[in-house]
């Protein structure tokens, strides 16, 4: 198949087409230390949820300098549908998700080799157009009436964790839409779709001047875990110990913790 510079995405999670790019751009490597370059070829396909898109991105980009003849190959999406994705035989690497329970559907099924580890945590905002027009100070602010506000579906981690949140604040809430993605919940509130959506801190920093971040106290009773593990069946197992081992290492976590990611 064509190939680019540089690191490529793929998207939809579990589809088809997915699985038939993947397979193609899966290369086998030798087992191999993975601090060192020896070894580490090929293709490396990481699955890893929506809202490490911007940093995972930097630093596929870092490895494949690090290791001439090597391309990251990401799928970024709901962790939940990655999971699924990965129990149904998609060919992949390395997971990262977000959120322990997620990862659980991997792991109950004999999926990753060895424990998983947490790398990052990651914590809710509010995001609101620049200036928030609507003065949306806290999660009791979002129940006002025609405020049009969007959450991610309770199936991904950072729907779950917005349910946590707003339980926490005592907040009843119905939004106008779930989305099943962060990226998606975010795109709503840039397009003007919605005036405010839960969202991770991550994704209103890589999000720049297009929307503003409301910091919440609730948001401390709804921090996720974010665990990291090389798949049992990685075509590339060489690399992708190489991949978790960049993502684990001191200049992985500062590109995560410059992302707004914090320390597990």
């Amino acid at each position: 198949m064509p190939r680019s510079h540089g690191t490529r995405r793929i998207a939809g999670a579990g589809t088809a087409a997915a699985v038939l790019v993947l397979s193609a751009c899966s290369a086998s490597g030798s087992d191999s230390p993975a601090s060192g370059g020896q070894g580490v070829t090929g293709t490396v396909t990481v699955f890893a949820a929506a809202s490490l898109k911007e940093s995972f991105t930097t630093l596929g980009e870092r490895f494949e300098k690090e290791h001439p003849g090597t391309e990251v190959t990401f799928n970024f999406g709901g962790s939940d549908g990655l999971a699924a994705g990965i129990d149904s035989g998609a060919p992949a690497d390395v997971f990262a998700a977000a959120s322990a329970k997620t990862m659980k559907l991997v792991t109950d099924e004999g999926l990753t080799a060895g424990s998983p580890s947490t790398f990052v945590r990651n914590r809710l905002e509010i995001a609101t157009a620049p200036g928030n027009p609507h003065a949306i100070d806290s999660l009791e602010d979002l129940t006002a009436s025609g405020l049009k506000v969007v959450l991610c579906d309770e199936t991904v981690p950072c729907g779950a964790a917005a349910r946590t949140a707003l339980t926490a604040g005592g907040v009843e809430l119905e939004p106008v839409s779930y989305e099943q993605d962060v990226k998606s919940a975010l795109t709503k509130v840039r397009l003007k779709e919605a005036d405010a959506a839960l969202v991770y801190r991550t994704d209103v920093r890589a999000a720049g001047d297009k929307v503003e971040g409301v910091e919440f106290p609730e948001s401390a009773e709804a921090v996720n875990d974010y665990p990291i593990a090389r798949l049992e069946n990685a075509p590339n197992p060489s690399a992708a110990k190489a991949f978790v081992a960049l993502v684990k290492s001191a200049q992985g976590q500062k590109v995560l913790s410059e992302a707004g990611f914090l320390k597990p």
